[in-house]
């Protein structure tokens, strides 16, 4: 793999979750361009929420607790 996953299984499938609903009601409330926006800003969310990888937390040096250290 070329990355480590630094995002715990409950905070993946939280991301998944909200990413989808903020990106549906983005859709459905806001509609046009800034619609678009918000709905392609939150598929970055489920996209590291289906990896388990976040840049922005791997930048700031979060990482998981390895299972037998």
């Amino acid at each position: 793999m070329f990355y480590v996953k630094n995002v715990p299984g409950w905070e993946r499938v939280l991301r998944v979750v909200a990413g989808l609903i903020v990106a549906a009601a983005a859709l459905a409330l806001l509609g046009g361009m800034w619609g678009t926006v918000a709905a392609l800003s939150a598929a970055g969310i489920v996209a590291s929420g289906l990896f388990g990888f976040c840049p922005m937390c791997a930048m700031v040096g979060r990482r998981l607790d390895k299972q037998g250290k």
